[in-house]
């Protein structure tokens, strides 16, 4: 039995949270961001993994930095930490602070997409396939040697949060099936020549060019869907755009034209293709299928 810190934010560290409190280990502490104002009324708010902890009983630390943690770390006589979507930089003493030093699920095949934003980005890059990779940490920026992975097949259809639900599942799976080994397995350096950058997403990047190709934004609306979701300016509103596909009837009109205006989708002319929009939100509305949207605007309507 190993006694365990945990370090993890966002609802996709929740499984593997779950998954060693349900295990033999102890897990002796949880290390979570700080709560942050979020809705509409601007409250604090804890973060999925501080909820998980304090339901089971478990002591959480809140710290906006871990350069002045390190004898509280020490008094925790951790054999292990487990990092899972942390969003803390871990220096490089806190690292040796364990017996076995500090793992990192992480949600890609490393060394492909490093770093913040690994699902959007296989998802905008077209990748067909993308996994979990269970990774000893050291100072980079998931630039430590590889443990073990699990590869997962990218659907047509997913977007972020599908892909995220599932990869956070098969993370959980991974770290409790092979955690009792850890310091016993092999660690496989990773090849930097084959590295990608995953970098944090920016509101900005959620723009829709149509002088990009249809399947370039068709990629963009699921990458950016639960956020920050795409948008474009269309009968002078802005709307965003929450599933769209691409349509391959070949077309002379001009890019950026509305050519089809139907209950069914919106088509969109495109650089290369026609992108159908299937649902869409307007300002300080609830995302909605176009039905309803034209339903509630029939004069856009047209073939």
């Amino acid at each position: 039995m190993s006694r365990i810190i945990f370090a993890g934010t966002p609802q996709f560290s929740v499984p593997s949270l779950l998954a060693l409190l349900n295990s033999q280990h102890d897990v002796c502490a949880v290390y979570t961001q700080p709560d942050r104002k979020a809705g509409r009324g601007r409250k604090l708010q804890a973060s999925p993994v501080k909820l998980a902890a304090l339901e089971y009983g478990i002591d959480v630390y809140q710290p906006t930095t871990l350069k002045n943690a390190t004898i509280q770390f020490k008094e925790l006589q951790a054999d292990l930490m487990v990092v899972v979507a942390y969003g803390l930089i871990l220096p490089k003493i806190i690292l040796e602070i364990p017996k076995l030093g500090c793992i990192n699920v992480h949600a890609s095949l490393l060394p492909r997409w490093r770093g913040a934003a690994p699902i959007q980005r296989a998802l905008l890059a077209g990748d067909n396939t993308t996994g979990i990779t269970l990774m000893q940490m050291d100072a980079g920026l998931d630039t430590g040697g590889i443990i073990k992975t699990a590869s997962c097949e990218i659907l047509a259809d997913d977007n972020s949060q599908t892909l995220q639900d599932r990869l956070s599942v098969i993370g959980a799976e991974l770290l409790v099936n092979i955690i009792a080994e850890i310091g016993n397995l092999p660690v496989i350096p990773q090849d930097d020549n084959q590295a990608t950058y995953a970098k944090k997403l920016d509101k900005t990047e959620a723009k829709l060019d149509w002088q990009e190709p249809a399947i370039v934004l068709e990629r963009k609306i699921r990458a950016f869907n639960p956020w920050p979701v795409a948008q474009t300016d269309l009968f002078g509103q802005t709307l965003r755009i929450w599933e769209a596909e691409v349509i391959s009837t070949p077309t002379s009109e001009p890019i950026g034209s509305i050519i089809r205006c139907q209950r069914n989708g919106i088509d969109i002319v495109t650089s290369d293709g026609i992108l159908r929009l299937l649902k869409v939100q307007r300002a300080g509305k609830k995302p909605m299928p176009v039905s309803d949207f034209l339903n509630a605007n029939p004069e856009l309507l047209h073939d």
